[in-house]
């Protein structure tokens, strides 16, 4: 199928339907001999794709999911992705892998958290790397392997010196006693005291206890090791939604700081999606302490599951989600929010017959993002493949 970009035949709309069957008969010959516009291999306008790590048919971990990525130097890019444990639903060991080409190939497996003979397991790998320091930090979140699931779980932390080849835990101290889900990587903020780094994180303690509740909220600490809460982001007017798995960037003023959640049914979130599946978003003016009431951004679709949301160095936003129903991960589309404008209507990302979901977008130049994504060869199994692209948002 042939997809047109906005603009590409304007007058065609107003044209009969004999010219208009003329002009895309014509348009289609040039657009596959390189003309106006080539279809992307991969069916979406992802390019650039190679495959970071696949998991083998006989490998003993269940799937390989969630990747997050860095960029060290002009050649050099790091992906960090989870190894599932047979039996357990999320968690594992926590892997990286370097590629020295800009992403065209990618190293073997490094160690980064690995349960081995410890009562622990890992999931939900995230990097960040702070201009004024010369590392790598890989965060995560630990739970012991006695639970089935990784809900209830506590924040970790391990830094590289040399670009990701080997990695030094590192203890942290949280003020905060509640499970943690990581999800995001650091937002960095200046306030009247300096530096302040700020994550998203939320709990799910309703899984397993009638009495727990299911809350997004922010950490904030001045030195990425000690860490305290800075505020929950509020329930929406109405009935609760379950808000979860936030990205935070700064908004479009540059000094407010925005976050926009993945949304689900507050009592049955993997069942049932919300009457208007959307996502959430809300607004700090005091560096993360206080935040707005969310409401549903009307252009956002979400059926609880992650979606990426950030900011590029021109101020435009962008989206990254899955589209269908509640519980069927498969294509990816993205939506762009150019400064002053509204959101565009949605494109498409990536839509081989295959899963895809948990994408992580970091960006490269000015307008142009090299993504990761957890994907698959089969429409029948997720979470086999992370896969590696660009996105070039002009």
């Amino acid at each position: 199928m042939i997809r047109w970009r906005q603009g590409i035949l304007p007058a065609a709309r107003n044209w009969n339907d004999k010219m208009k069957k003329i002009l895309l008969y014509v348009a289609t010959l040039l657009s596959l001999q390189g003309g106006l516009y080539a279809q992307s291999a991969n069916d979406g306008d992802v390019t650039d794709l190679s495959i970071v790590d696949t998991l083998p048919a006989n490998s003993p971990y269940n799937k390989i999911w969630q990747p997050y990525l860095a960029i060290l130097d002009s050649n050099t890019y790091v992906a960090t992705y989870g190894l599932g444990l047979a039996g357990k639903t999320d968690m594992g060991d926590i892997v990286c892998s370097i590629s020295h080409d800009r992403g065209k190939t990618w190293g073997y497996r490094v160690p980064v958290f690995t349960c081995g003979e410890t009562p622990y397991a890992y999931a939900n790998s995230f990097f960040y790397r702070d201009p004024a320091q010369n590392v790598l930090w890989c965060f995560a979140m630990r739970c012991p392997k006695f639970y089935r699931n990784s809900e209830e779980s506590e924040l970790v932390a391990a830094y590289s010196p040399d670009k990701g080849r080997t990695w030094w835990p590192v203890p942290l101290s949280v003020d905060f006693h509640s499970p943690i889900i990581t999800n995001a990587s650091i937002l960095k903020v200046t306030d009247q005291q300096g530096a302040k780094y700020l994550l998203a994180v939320h709990r799910n303690t309703l899984a397993s206890d009638p009495g727990g509740d299911r809350r997004q909220f922010v950490l904030e600490s001045r030195d990425l090791l000690s860490w305290k809460l800075a505020g929950y982001i509020p329930m929406p007017h109405g009935k609760p939604v379950f808000l979860c798995e936030g990205n935070m960037a700064l908004a479009e003023n540059n000094h407010d700081i925005e976050i926009v959640m993945r949304t689900g049914d507050y009592d049955h979130p993997g069942q049932r999606q919300l009457e208007f599946p959307r996502a959430y978003a809300s607004f700090s003016t005091d560096d993360g302490k206080t935040w707005s009431v969310p409401v549903a951004e009307a252009a956002l679709y979400n059926t609880f599951s992650k979606g990426f949301f950030g900011k590029d160095r021109q101020g435009s936003f962008v989206y990254v989600f899955n589209d269908g129903p509640v519980g069927k991960r498969t294509t990816l589309r993205y939506n762009v929010k150019r400064k002053g404008h509204d959101w565009s209507a949605s494109r498409l990302f990536y839509g081989e017959h295959n899963r895809n979901s948990y994408p992580t977008l970091i960006e490269e130049t000015p307008g142009r993002f090299a993504c990761v994504w957890d994907s698959s060869n089969d429409p029948a199994r997720a979470r086999t493949v992370i896969r590696f692209g660009r996105l070039t948002v002009d």
